[in-house]
């Protein structure tokens, strides 16, 4: 129930913005309200937005209601900022416009924009936007701006406040600005002179205190996101030009930005990188000194505890293990768009160091798949100590900057208090051309003690830095929550109150995140701490960092993968400690479909979480606890006579194909629709691309004297689903598998008792994990006796269930996807012709995580002139049969893919029931990318 103020705030709300966007229930206010930091506020009512208007109407209605209102782009942000306990608006789809222009020289973005895409965006002028923070696949451009988030290589001058041309701002009352636009400039002058006029005064205060002003000057020469861009007082005469330049890094506590325009930076065709070890932090940092005068585009710093933690990472060096207590590491890049400028800077960085001691000689690598490692190694030092944290504690990272002379001595220091307060496990890394060090550590928040300590540790770090090195407390994470009691600590008395006057000049009523940057609370870090208590093995790692998000299929339907390891254990955390109340049912009860039903469980999410978890994995073992006997009874019934369950669906299909033929599509549209409403969306929903059934495949004819065999096994979605209405080639894909192999004079062997055969994938990805090992166990004797225990290749053509076989069939089998057996075994059997054609293709999540993708684009190359690669669409979402059972997750899932595709002549994937969420979204017809192979072969003349 929401208080009296909040409940009609809530009636209003209703008028403009649609219900399904409005959030009050606990789960999904729990889930939405939840960021990166370590901090936990539980949102009244969450509201997605879409467009300027939307945000134009809230803020009007939140401030004549007086209530509180936060802003939320990605929720990656590390220090409390995208938090809050009253409404919380986040950046719904709709923000994702842009518009690049004076020959790519400026890019206007909206906040909805992840960071990467605008990248690729520019990619082909040769440009990039100029901040680069490790979050940046998945951090959004509106907190990207709002936090000055920059990164390993931008700095200081190629950050957000540095490249900013223009903006689009909303403020407290809904005003808009645009600073680009002179009718807005002047409308606003006329609606608010109060705010320009005393941002000019203010200007007028800082320049005629000469100590202030110099204090501003040299705090922003290394990075500093702690409190507002007071640089914008000394760098700008022209109020609009004050007003942006403090909305950069003010973390949602002056303004809402709708729309950016950045300077676009250079993005250079040629880079290399070296892994520099010395002896000791001392010479790291000596060299650091003198790499700032050299053409480094970047200088990481790493300490010995850092290095210890993923010196067994792919792609390290050797001998790592062997490095003294004392060493570190500067992980160096250059660049140049010329090779011959690259080499000659090269030559120049290494003699520039060459009398500084070092463990052995330096080495450049301008092998990107090589340096490409390195970088992402060093991206994975702050989830290392994530990965092996005690369960229930907390990792934090923390973001200081020194001036880089104090280097040296203030990462002694820090150490020596790392040493002092017992966290013992903590690493030091960072960017230290700027002066920037991350330090990471683990800590418990659930012991009232241990909060203690670290209220100790941070009272001295804070009193380290700033006191005794006037330093940045914060250099480019946030203020935040975290960092907001220390803000006077850092800047003084005079600069905090000019802080304050900024704040009540663009919010005067206090409404806009608060407790963010301007906190008078001392112990404000340390309250509403979140709890993280285990909650199973498979999530306990989580970071809850949000990485995962933009690759997850349901993410703008339901959940995504972090909101369902938020919301799990806050019903385990209920459950540990006998909560077991309405709550806790109302919590199970929404998280049946939110959590577990629109879970596609296809495991992307691990590609991206930075410690490798699976929430899928976690989805299928919660499916499993809830199969009841008669479930587990009737899925082995299934298991055991699963030809016979083949067949019959295969009759099924025919029947509905039949009748889709006769009666027409919107009929069968209709009536399915029907159907599913009144079972209460019980039945299936029926689509038009529905395949039509297949008659059983028949074993072919065996040359044993040929010596080039190989073992087919169709899948069982293969023999039983066959083309659609609409496809115009109608032969199944066995047949059209065994045509090819043919072609390149292959003998083809099935394993016997092929129609009782499956991998167990259906049966895993519902939870009945015992019956999916037997059918793998049976199908792995199959293909051994096939396969002559391994000596002949083994080729399935449905990537998902491939993956399940190599993960869990016997490892003397030789197993092979369509991609790879194509490229491997019949590219030189076969001769190619590139097809007067454009065609799309989609790699299934399978075949994402065999690493594929490539490999699919340049078979699709070989086969095609042109190839289509659909940008931002990952996971179809259709999750073998869930697409019909929840079709929104399929539709949410490629809702980007029909303009993408729409002049495409065919589109081509490796997963039948894949290929029909395809092609029921993507407007044209999907089907195995051996269709594509086999039209575009012709033997070769054997000798």
């Amino acid at each position: 129930m929401l208080p009296e103020r909040y409940r009609q705030f809530h009636k209003e709300l209703l008028e403009f913005i649609p219900a399904d966007n409005i959030y009050t229930d606990p789960l999904r206010t729990l889930a939405y309200g939840t960021d990166a930091s370590f901090y936990r506020l539980i949102p009244k009512i969450v509201v997605d937005t879409n467009v300027e208007d939307e945000v134009v109407g809230i803020l009007k209605l939140a401030s004549s209601h007086k209530l509180p209102v936060t802003f939320r782009a990605a929720g990656t942000s590390l220090s409390g900022q995208a938090v809050s306990d009253s409404v919380l608006i986040r950046l719904g789809d709709g923000w994702r416009k842009f518009k690049i222009f004076d020959e790519a020289s400026k890019v206007q973005l909206q906040p909805g924009i992840i960071g990467s895409h605008a990248n690729r965006l520019l990619a082909e002028f040769g440009k990039k936007i100029g901040p680069d923070p490790a979050s940046i696949d998945s951090a959004k451009i509106g907190g990207i701006v709002a936090n000055n988030a920059s990164g390993m290589c931008c700095g200081v001058a190629e950050n957000s406040y540095k490249t900013l041309h223009s903006m689009r701002v909303v403020m407290y009352d809904g005003t808009t600005l645009d600073t680009s636009d002179d009718k807005s400039r002047a409308e606003f002058a006329r609606r608010h002179p109060n705010v320009l006029e005393r941002l000019r005064l203010l200007r007028q205060k800082v320049m005629a205190d000469n100590s202030l002003a110099e204090l501003i000057t040299r705090k922003f020469k290394i990075k500093n996101t702690t409190g507002y861009s007071l640089n914008a007082l000394v760098d700008f005469e022209d109020p609009f030009d004050i007003l942006q330049h403090l909305m950069i890094g003010s973390e949602g506590t002056l303004g809402f930005i709708s729309e950016v325009t950045y300077r676009t930076v250079i993005e250079h065709r040629h880079k290399a990188s070296a892994l520099m070890l010395f002896p000791d932090i001392k010479s790291a940092c000596e060299a650091t000194i003198v790499l700032k005068q050299q053409p480094v585009a970047a200088v990481e710093l790493i300490d010995r505890a850092g290095l210890r933690s993923v010196q067994d990472k792919p792609g390290m060096p050797g001998g790592l293990t062997d490095l003294g207590e004392e060493a570190a590491a500067l992980l160096v890049e250059t660049r140049s768009n010329e090779k011959d400028t690259l080499n000659r800077q090269i030559a120049e960085i290494l003699a520039s160091i060459e009398h500084i001691p070092c463990v052995h000689p330096h080495v450049f690598t301008d092998v990107p798949e090589e340096f490409g490692k390195l970088w992402a190694v060093r991206k994975g030092l702050f989830p290392a100590v994530g990965a092996v944290r005690r369960i229930g504690t907390t990792v934090i990272i923390e973001d200081v900057a020194f001036p880089i002379e104090s280097l040296a001595q203030a990462t002694l220091e820090l150490q020596g208090l790392f040493k002092k307060h017992g966290y013992d496990e903590a690493i030091i890394f960072g960017h230290a051309l700027e002066g920037n060090l991350h330090f990471v550590f683990t800590q418990d928040f659930g012991d009232r003690a241990e909060v203690s300590r670290y209220q100790a540790f941070m009272d001295d770090v804070c009193a380290m830095v700033a006191g005794a090195y006037k330093g940045s407390l914060k250099a480019e994470h946030g203020t935040g929550r975290n960092m907001a009691p220390f803000v006077e600590m850092e800047w003084g008395r005079d600069a905090y109150m000019l802080m304050k006057e900024i704040k009540n000049i663009f919010d005067p009523h206090g409404l806009l995140n608060p407790g963010v940057i301007i906190n008078e609370d001392a112990e404000a870090h340390i309250k509403n701490l979140k709890p993280l208590p285990a909650a199973h093995s498979i999530m306990d790692k989580c970071i809850e960092c949000g990485f995962c998000e933009p690759i997850c299929p349901s993410r703008d339907v339901t959940f995504t993968p972090r909101q369902r390891i938020v919301s799990w254990r806050e019903v385990c955390r209920m459950e540990n400690e006998e909560e077991k109340n309405k709550l806790l049912k109302t919590l199970l009860k929404g998280y049946n479909y939110l959590g577990e039903d629109t879970c596609a469980a296809d495991g992307l999410c691990a590609t991206r979480c930075p410690v490798g978890i699976n929430t899928g994995s976690f989805i299928k073992h919660l499916r499993s606890t809830k199969v009841g006997p008669r479930a587990h009874k009737a899925a082995t019934w299934v298991g055991d006579h699963f030809g016979t369950v083949a067949k019959t669906v295969a009759t099924g299909l025919k029947g509905v194909s039949l009748a889709h033929r006769l009666f027409g599509t919107t009929f069968m549209d209709g009536a399915s629709r029907t159907l599913r409403v009144v079972s209460l969306k019980k039945i299936p929903m029926w689509n038009k691309e529905m395949p039509g059934g297949l008659s059983p495949v028949k074993p072919v004819p065996v040359n044993q004297a040929n010596p080039l065999k190989a073992v087919y096994f169709p899948s069982c979605v293969s023999r039983t689903m066959g083309p659609a209405k609409n496809d115009r080639d109608r032969d199944p894909l066995p047949a059209k598998t065994v045509s090819l192999l043919a072609k390149a004079g292959y003998e083809v062997i099935f394993p016997e008792g092929m129609e009782n055969l499956c991998c167990g994938q259906a049966f895993e990805s519902k939870g009945y994990m015992a019956q999916a090992d037997a059918k793998s166990k049976e199908l792995g004797d199959a293909l051994l006796k096939a396969s002559g225990n391994g000596e002949l290749p083994v080729l399935c053509d449905t990537s998902p269930c491939l993956y399940r076989m190599k993960e869990t069939l016997d490892k003397r089998l030789t197993l092979w996807e369509p991609i790879d057996f194509v490229l491997e075994h019949l590219t030189d059997k076969l001769e190619f012709t590139r097809l007067p054609r454009r065609v799309a293709i989609h790699s299934t999540c399978t075949a994402r995580k065999m690493g594929l993708d490539a490999k699919f684009k340049k078979l699709a190359e070989l086969c095609a002139e042109e190839v289509v690669v659909p940008e931002d669409v990952f996971c179809c979402g259709f999750a073998g049969d869930r697409g019909f059972s929840f079709p929104e997750l399929n539709a949410s899932a490629l809702k980007e893919l029909r303009p993408q595709v729409e002049r495409c002549d065919d589109g081509y994937s490796t997963s039948r029931t894949c290929e029909i969420g395809l092609s029921l979204h993507g407007g044209l017809s999907y089907r195995s990318i051996l269709y594509l192979v086999d039209e575009a072969t012709k033997p070769l003349p054997r000798g």
